[in-house]
């Protein structure tokens, strides 16, 4: 994850975070100012009406208990009181239509009051019964009262809402008590259970009043119901209640009331209209401190949403600023280090493999910085100046490889010249031993693999092999001078053209580049297997394919090879790949040429290598322009001594099966040769010598610089053929494998004259045709 949505969501999380917050408290606080303002509409359109049923039921209660005490003029005081009642309860279901309220009891309660009626009018039952169903509905009416209007989900309404309900149960228990005096009729008997439920309401009501009406009232109530109950006919009624509970007397059916009683019903028409004042300026009061507590909670939750606003508004800012103010940061040490990754570094890095020096001013530099993209900077700095002096070592242990590899390969090649000039030594003097003549050449040829193994070692120590060559070579004869380093040279089939040239200064490393590809095409191919190169002309420039019959390899292991032609490893990759370094010398190769080198597999199963030497590389070939063949390289000699060798059969093995002139053709057509048919005329050392004496190469009568006149080919004058050119020893080898070499012994005069030299050569290619031939009849 980016740094930038990281920082992005360090803002979102807790922004997001503190707006789900901010909507759940502004929600829970509109539902909240949204009841309350429900309740205080409920209270507004349903309390009064609701309290008015109250009141008329135990208005209703009373006269019904006095219809069954028998008193005077019960029945039409009866009759008034349950008009009253029957316009307040269809008053109250007008209006209580709101199915989520708890206003289903009372409404219950009230269908069920007709029944009650009929058995008080019977005289059905007791009266007690009767009476506890009135009881019931007025409790259902309290009980509305406490669900709904007491506002429980806020403290400081509950708090002034408790006296209003706390009221309501008062005059309930002193309705009862004026209920069982009305039951008590003219006579004044009570049973036991009227006195007793006399006694309980006398009690509840006192409680409610010294426990839960007057510690809640507020000032200006607390003064109203002190006047209440201060008056006349609260003390009448506090009198007759303490008259009732001490001056009563028992009676075998009963309880008899003291005559005191008699005045309870003026007090009580008297002090209930008062406690109904009271009860309403506290039910008002409480509405008008919902509605307060309403529109408080509405202007929270708008100063609660323009404050979150406000914050969020700052927090986006500051991140904002901060994020900006943080990747600004980063993306300059980002812009700096790049820079010094992908051109600072590679540049200094070069210079230290090139053995200069680097400027230090050029290096970022630790500035000491203590915050934490200062710290980062310092650390890549540090990085940086680690690296840089770890490539300064290795750059001077690469430099140190170079000379300690260089002095022993300067050593080694000099010891490779001296057994190479004993070599040609031997093969002079018994060159009429053709037997033994193979095995010199054998051991020649082992000769020039081991130097071409020291000019490798040189070549990945980072020196160059130098080019002798001083004219244009034709890509047949390079062809040919490449395959004729490769120890098993005889499996190797050449096609190439003689139109085309290459530049003298570039002949030795192309020739060892496709020396290298055919000597790994030779060994990683069956051992009788033919190994083709043939090249041509593109686009690009020139085209060498190098094409075996190996095994399969897999496309990761092509992978693998081309990068090792691609790019230059360190030493711990050639350390590791000790035993297959001929890719790497290739790849050093290439690159010093500007060429290109691919391997992909063959379409016959094996590799296919294919180099594209580039143009500026190549040169046309005049009609007349010299063949230079292999003589920079010393192979000639040996296929020339091996001719006469396979003749006999002595050598066969020594002998390329595809010798063919490099001309760019096929090889010659197969089938056995007539020994008498025009057979050419033979040196006295049995080599094949054409009459007509044409100077094919009148170039090679020139003695090329650098090369001493001692190392030309001598010719004594009594003998019969020229003798073959001479290897000279450290001619075509780089600068550093020479070496004071220990004096060679004196070569005798070249008195040879150019169409000699050129007459030896004509004899050399006839007698490779014919081993070609004698030994393409052998194969099967």
């Amino acid at each position: 994850m980016r740094l930038r949505t990281l920082l992005i969501w360090l803002a979102v999380v807790p922004t997001v975070a503190m707006g789900t917050q901010v909507t759940v408290s502004a929600q829970r606080l509109l539902e909240q100012s949204a009841q309350l303002r429900s309740d205080v509409e409920a209270s507004e359109r349903i309390g009064a009406p609701l309290y008015t049923l109250l009141v008329d039921l135990q208005a209703e209660r009373t006269a019904t208990a006095a219809l069954w005490a028998a008193a005077a003029g019960a029945e039409g005081e009866l009759r008034v009181r349950r008009e009253a009642t029957d316009l307040a309860a269809a008053e109250f279901r007008r209006l209580a239509v709101d199915p989520s309220r708890s206003f289903t009891e009372v409404t219950r309660q009230l269908d069920r009051l007709a029944a009650h009626r009929q058995r008080a009018d019977l005289r059905s039952g007791t009266p007690e019964a009767t009476l506890t169903s009135y009881s019931e509905a007025i409790g259902k009416v309290i009980q509305v009262y406490q669900q709904e209007f007491s506002h429980a989900e806020d403290a400081e309404l509950a708090q002034a809402s408790r006296p209003v309900v706390s009221m309501l149960q008062a005059t309930e228990m002193v309705a009862r008590e004026d209920t069982v005096l009305a039951l008590a009729g003219p006579s004044g008997d009570l049973t036991f259970s009227g006195y007793d439920q006399f006694v309980s309401s006398l009690g509840a009501q006192r409680y409610l009043h010294e426990a839960l009406i007057v510690p809640h009232l507020g000032a200006r109530d607390q003064r109203f119901y002190d006047r209440v109950v201060g008056s006349a006919d609260w003390q009448t009624k506090t009198r007759i209640e303490n008259a009732v509970l001490s001056g009563h007397k028992d009676t075998p059916t009963g309880i008899r009331l003291p005559a005191e009683v008699a005045g309870w019903s003026s007090a009580h028409a008297n002090f209930s209209v008062q406690m109904t004042t009271l009860n309403i300026d506290l039910a008002r009061s409480v509405l008008a401190r919902g509605e307060a507590k309403a529109a408080e909670l509405e202007s929270e939750v708008a100063w609660l949403i323009g404050g979150s606003a406000g914050g969020l508004l700052a927090v986006v800012v500051v991140v904002v600023f901060t994020t900006r103010s943080v990747l600004r940061r980063l993306h300059d040490l980002h812009e700096r280090t790049v820079t010094v990754a992908e051109e600072t570094l590679p540049d200094v890095v070069a210079r230290l493999q090139r053995g200069q020096t680097v400027d230090p001013g050029t290096l970022p530099s630790v500035t000491g910085e203590r915050d934490e993209v200062g710290r980062v900077s310092d650390a890549f700095a540090r990085a940086v100046a680690v690296s840089v002096d770890g490539h300064r070592r290795l750059a001077a242990e690469r430099h140190g490889f170079g000379l300690f590899a260089s002095g022993i390969a300067s050593r080694t090649g000099n010891l490779v010249s001296r057994q190479l000039s004993l070599t040609e030594e031997l093969q002079d003097t018994f060159g009429h031993d053709e037997a033994l003549l193979a095995r010199l050449m054998r051991s020649d040829q082992l000769t020039v693999g081991m130097r071409r193994q020291i000019e490798n070692l040189l070549i990945l120590a980072g020196g160059e092999v130098p080019d002798p060559h001083t004219e244009p070579m034709r890509v047949a004869d390079l062809l040919r001078e490449a395959a004729a380093e490769v120890e098993d040279f005889r499996r190797i089939e050449r096609q190439a053209l003689d139109e085309t040239s290459v530049e003298p200064s570039a002949i030795s490393q192309i020739s060892h580049l496709l020396a290298e590809l055919l000597d790994n095409a030779t060994r990683f191919s069956p051992p009788k297997s033919k190994v083709v190169i043939r090249a041509e002309l593109v686009a690009d420039g020139l085209s060498v394919e190098i094409e075996d019959r190996g095994p399969r390899v897999s496309p990761e292991r092509y992978e693998e090879m081309n990068s090792r032609l691609h790019q230059a490893p360190p030493y711990s990759v050639l350390a590791q790949n000790a035993h297959r370094l001929g890719l790497f010398v290739v790849g050093h190769l290439a690159d010093r040429l500007g060429a290109t080198v691919t391997l992909r597999r063959s379409v016959y199963g094996g590799t296919c290598a294919v180099v594209v030497l580039p143009a500026d590389l190549l040169l046309a070939t005049a009609p007349d322009a010299p063949r230079e063949g292999s003589s920079g390289r010393g192979a000639p000699r040996a296929l020339a001594a091996a001719a006469p060798a396979a003749r006999n059969g002595a050598a066969a093995h020594a002998v390329p099966a595809d010798a063919a002139p490099a001309t760019g053709t096929a090889p010659a057509a197969t089938g056995p040769v007539p020994p008498e048919a025009d057979a050419p005329a033979r040196t006295s050392a049995g080599l094949p010598s054409r009459r007509t004496v044409k100077p094919l190469v009148p170039a090679l009568a020139v003695r090329p610089a650098g090369v001493p006149a001692a190392a030309r080919p001598a010719l004594t004058a009594g003998a019969a053929r020229p003798a073959l050119p001479e290897r000279v020893p450290q001619t075509h080898i780089a600068d550093q494998l020479r070496a004071p070499r220990a004096p060679e012994p004196a070569v005798r005069q070249d008195a040879a004259t150019p169409e000699e030299v050129a007459d030896a050569w004509a004899d050399y290619e006839q007698g490779t045709q014919t081993v070609e031939a004698e030994l393409r009849r052998d194969q099967p």
